[in-house]
């Protein structure tokens, strides 16, 4: 007996959530063992189960697909996730991609291709659709070198990140931050955790730090 691919899903309907796992369970090498309604769901989940593949979606509440991907890849750099999405959105391709994601798949694909774009993932390959392809190079082509590099970043700041940078520089605590921006506190934990990461800062004041000589707050 063959061991299977173990599957996340993470998405805020649970209708569709029913429907992707009945569709996956079907796959004789795939099986779901997860299920999760928002990015910060995701993380937890993700940590606890390790599974092989996340499929994620973007627009969720709490915390949105794109920056739990960023969470989970920053914490384990071999995650294998596939945005899947019903927006076909030149943004969320280029910043799904630059957080990590490895395919980046619409929810109205069929069952075939959804399948094979796991398989895909679980080798560590990325597979994406002709027309995404299209849009990555054609973008990669139009756009110039990015600011964020010339102002020393490895990696640019969400506007999240940002709202929560200027936050940090006031002097706000995660409890007050989380309140401002209704999030939970763990969240602003784990976004904070990212921008040190970011900004190469040891702590929260050389962050602040670092952020200004760089002006971005």
């Amino acid at each position: 007996m063959f061991e299977k691919i173990s599957l996340l899903l993470v998405d805020d309907q649970e209708l569709l959530r029913d429907g992707m796992r009945i569709i996956l369970n079907l796959e004789e090498d795939m099986v779901v063992v997860g299920e999760a309604g928002n990015g910060q769901e995701a993380i937890s989940l993700y940590d606890e189960l390790r599974p092989d593949v996340v499929l994620m979606d973007v627009q969720m509440p709490v915390l949105n697909g794109i920056d739990a991907i960023r969470f989970i890849c920053r914490r384990d750099p071999t995650a294998r996730i596939i945005i899947l999405t019903t927006f076909d959105n030149d943004e969320y391709i280029f910043e799904g991609i630059r957080a990590g994601a490895l395919n980046y798949t619409l929810k109205a694909t069929s069952s075939d291709y959804l399948a094979k774009a796991v398989r895909t993932a679980y080798q560590g390959d990325s597979w994406l659709d002709a027309s995404v392809a299209r849009k990555i190079v054609n973008e990669f082509v139009r756009r110039p070198a990015p600011a964020y590099k010339a102002s020393g970043l490895a990696e640019p700041l969400s506007e999240r990140e940002i709202e929560i940078l200027r936050l940090l520089r006031n002097g706000c605590r995660n409890q007050e931050i989380a309140a401002q921006l209704h999030l939970a506190e763990g969240t602003v934990k784990n976004y904070v955790s990212v921008l040190m990461g970011k900004l190469n800062a040891r702590d929260r004041t050389q962050a602040v730090l670092r952020a200004r000589e760089l002006g971005l707050v």
